[in-house]
């Protein structure tokens, strides 16, 4: 079973017990996260797409750890002008541990 779920403007496919490094979100290593936005299960056969999400779906994850992402550089350079700009970057991102996927009646919408 896996399931396409959207947290920070991007979408991941998950399933349970695996982990995965989303934006930062508001809560503290160790606690359990839910998230509602919920676009495809597929278990098997048995696929089911929301329009645009399963309102009796959600994905239960406990958050392992706070991070930063790799370290991008971005580089701006106009030739014979004597301009060079060099900027960088790191994400801001937390680790999640996805523990299930609740789906029909075991998910309450929160």
């Amino acid at each position: 079973m896996y399931a396409i779920v959207e947290t920070g403007g991007k979408q991941y496919r998950v399933q349970e017990q695996a982990v995965l490094d989303v934006e930062t979100l508001p809560a503290a290593a160790g606690e359990r996260v839910e998230i509602a936005r919920v676009l495809m299960v597929a278990d098997g056969a048995n696929v089911r797409v929301g329009t645009p999400v399963l309102a009796d779906t959600r994905i239960v994850c406990r958050v392992l750890a706070h991070g930063r992402g790799p370290r991008v550089r971005v580089f701006k350079y106009k030739p014979k002008s004597n301009y060079r700009r060099l900027q960088g970057h790191r994400q801001r991102l937390t680790r999640l541990l996805v523990e299930r996927i609740e789906t029909g009646a075991g998910a309450t919408k929160r």
